[in-house]
């Protein structure tokens, strides 16, 4: 019978092979998703006034918003205005979700967004193990804001 690192020839001798070494894992500090998005103003507005994200950086052209790098926490999110150069009717937001954590009351966040006018569609309520809800911004990008169950 072989054992783990070793091979065993037909003629039942044992030779060593060397264990396979994993290559280092990616250690990340940070991770900050950024969005194309159609109409940069409205999309700030659905991030700041609808979940509380702040602007902590602006990009302009002369005199026009180009971008922004929105902060909640420790956490950043960047958008960019479309140039539409890949045309207007490109499709964006679809098969993509960011989650996050927060320790903040989930139905107080969901309440603010709908207040707001913006989309929720999922939540609040207990899924996937934690207390959350998914908002849908007005290029389609969904985020879902979660706490621990436990927490809730």
């Amino acid at each position: 019978m072989a054992t783990q690192g070793k091979s065993q020839p037909k003629d039942g001798a044992r030779t060593s092979q060397p264990a396979r070494r994993q290559p280092e894992s990616l250690r990340l500090r940070s991770i900050m998703p950024s969005y194309t998005v159609n109409d940069i103003q409205k999309s700030v507005a659905w991030y700041q006034d609808g979940l509380g994200f702040h602007v902590s950086e602006r990009w302009e052209d002369a005199g026009e918003l180009k971008g922004v790098m929105l902060k909640a926490g420790s956490c950043q999110l960047g958008l960019m205005q479309d140039d539409f150069k890949k045309g207007r009717d490109r499709k964006k937001g679809e098969g993509f979700r960011v989650w996050c954590d927060t320790a903040q009351d989930i139905d107080a966040l969901a309440a603010r967004l709908r207040a707001f006018g913006g989309t929720i569609v999922e939540g609040p309520g207990k899924q996937w193990d934690a207390y959350s809800f998914t908002g849908q911004d007005p290029d389609g990008f969904k985020i879902t804001i979660s706490q621990a169950a436990a927490e809730k």
